[in-house]
């Protein structure tokens, strides 16, 4: 026998005498070793997160924010963190520079079938007003995703309707005016879809829906006032006069967003069916190439110019939905760069389930040259 195989052989035979020595020296009760022992025992269920629960862990996070630490959260040891859309620590972002945790704006939500909770609400950053929209995703009891999308610079006209959320956004729905699950999320798509085809039909507007962003009422206003399209269209605020009355459906048949390219991600990602809210954070591209909007049905308002683009928006939106109709929407979000990541996709999603259907994005594809 070569000196190789005399190793391995005696190799075996002490592997074979301590296997022995160890079954001698075992309770006589000791569970059997191997797969056996794995069937025997079944494994642990998972930890679920109900409502409560959610809503706890997403209050937590939020108060964790102005202590500068995250001391004490049930972080999974994989947790994916994005702010503004930028995958950053733990530890980083707000958590260094937020001053104060939210007082009297602040909705809370819960989706105990997807285990995500959401937040909306006025916190302080370096002792300023921020508005933000947040999110995390809950597993085994673990924070394992959150989400944080801040809108700095909130303007005072802005501010008087961040001091506290509207009822609809805060109410549960009673349990006969609920809309299902699936329905409540075709409907939220179908808004986006309204905007990409200029068509206030397509989605199911309620006739006293009402649309925030970043505090400002930008349908329904009886009294006009600076909305977050000033900046882009200087000098325009007759035609904006004009179009302030008009509410969700009206607004969308105007043609007046024809500006955005698409919405692609959109991130649907909450379903709050006891609120009636679904939440999310959509993308809306801005591509630049619509430099005057073609207004319809707006009597003195023919033409708009539009300086805006190429930018995108990263937003974070909700739809109130009642009865199967969107009755408010409230939106937050800050511009970034074209086509830039969105933090939670592996390359920018323009190839998306939701087919693009607006007039001025149908032939359009990334990185390609289209004619307009």
């Amino acid at each position: 026998m070569t000196p190789k195989l005399f190793a391995l052989g005696a190799a075996a035979a002490l592997s074979a005498l301590a296997l022995q020595a160890h079954a001698a020296l075992a309770p006589a009760s000791a569970p059997p070793a191997g797969p056996a022992a794995a069937a025997a025992k079944p494994a642990p269920k998972p930890v679920s997160c109900s409502r409560a629960c959610l809503v706890g862990l997403m209050q937590k996070w939020i108060e964790a924010l102005p202590t500068h630490s995250a001391r004490g959260l049930p972080l999974a040891s994989n947790v994916r963190f994005t702010e503004q859309a930028a995958a950053i620590p733990i530890g980083d972002g707000l958590f260094v520079s937020a001053t104060e945790a939210p007082t009297t704006f602040k909705i809370y939500l819960a989706d105990p079938t997807s285990g995500q909770a959401g937040f909306f609400g006025v916190i302080k950053e370096w002792d300023k007003p921020i508005l933000l929209a947040a999110r995390i995703k809950v597993a085994d009891g673990k924070i394992t995703e959150v989400e944080h999308v801040i809108a700095r610079d909130l303007r005072p006209n802005g501010m008087a309707n961040l001091v506290t959320p509207r009822e609809g956004l805060v109410a549960d729905v009673p349990s006969g005016h609920r809309t299902p699950r699936a329905k409540m999320l075709a409907a939220a798509n179908a808004y986006f879809d309204s905007i990409e085809q200029d068509d206030g039909d397509v989605a199911p507007y309620a006739d006293d829906c009402v649309r925030h962003e970043n505090g400002m009422q930008t349908t329904t206003n009886k009294t006009p006032s600076p909305t977050p399209l000033d900046a882009a269209n200087p000098g325009q605020a007759s035609a904006f006069a004009k179009l302030a009355p008009l509410g969700c459906h009206d607004a969308m048949n105007s043609h007046v967003l024809q500006y955005i390219t698409m919405i692609r991600p959109r991130h649907m990602l909450i379903v709050d069916e006891q609120k009636g809210v679904v939440y999310g954070f959509p993308r809306f591209v801005h591509r630049g190439n619509v430099r005057e909007m073609k207004i319809v049905g707006v009597p003195g308002v023919d033409t708009m110019p539009m300086n805006f683009g190429p930018n995108d928006l990263q937003a974070a939106e909700m739809f109130k939905i009642t009865d199967g109709k969107i009755h408010e929407i409230e939106a937050s979000g800050f511009i970034n760069a074209y086509m830039a990541p969105t933090g939670w996709d592996a390359q920018y999603p323009e190839h998306y389930k939701y087919a693009v259907t607006h007039p001025h994005t149908h032939p359009h594809k990334a990185g390609t040259t289209s004619k307009w």
